[in-house]
């Protein structure tokens, strides 16, 4: 999509450069956020989404990748915080989601070399239906399992499904067209 080297199998500074870039962004989306009961809304998702189609299934899954690695390892750049203790946050299955959902966004979207936006958006919302099972499915497994505060499905239905979706899926169409956009400026 964006172009050979982002695809290929070496790294060059450019590479690096957008790797760290996104890591970054991730990061900084995780503290821009609506406060919603169970699953906070934040940017995250429009960056992790933007990782997958500008770097590719790989690249992307990796910089998001290395974003969970530094919450793990204590940095507070998740949007409670950090440390290895995080795991056990209800919302925790979300950023196993974000890996997964920048890698399938990444692998739809460049099965062509250069995506149409309807490819962009199909891989945008395939990726969010990965980011929502993991999410919704650890939130669940550890209200009900670790932490004993059951959580109804009807709960997790409304508050993890029903309040966010408007808002990530309209960020998944920001994402397309900022990814259709810089694949133009790109190709230039």
């Amino acid at each position: 999509m964006v172009s050979s080297a982002l695809s290929s199998h070496r790294w060059d500074t450019r590479d690096l450069v957008l790797f760290a870039l996104f890591t970054a962004l991730i990061a900084i989306g995780a503290f821009i956020r609506i406060p919603v009961p169970f699953c906070p809304f934040t940017l995250q998702l429009l960056f992790t989404t933007l990782a997958g189609l500008l770097l590719g299934s790989r690249r992307g899954a990796a910089s998001v990748a290395v974003y969970v690695f530094l919450g793990l390892i204590g940095l507070p750049v998740f949007t409670s915080g950090g440390g290895p203790s995080y795991i056990f946050q209800p919302t925790f299955g979300y950023l196993l989601g974000f890996i997964g959902g920048a890698g399938l966004t990444g692998y739809i979207a460049h099965q062509v070399p250069v995506p149409s936006l309807r490819r962009l958006l199909a891989a945008d919302f395939a990726g969010l239906v990965i980011v929502y099972a993991c999410g919704m499915v650890y939130l669940a497994l550890i209200n009900n399992v670790y932490l004993g505060t059951p959580i109804s499905l009807w709960t997790l239905f409304v508050y993890c499904f029903v309040l966010p979706i408007p808002g990530d899926i309209f960020l998944c169409i920001v994402a397309a067209f900022l990814a259709r956009r810089v694949q133009r400026t790109i190709a230039a």
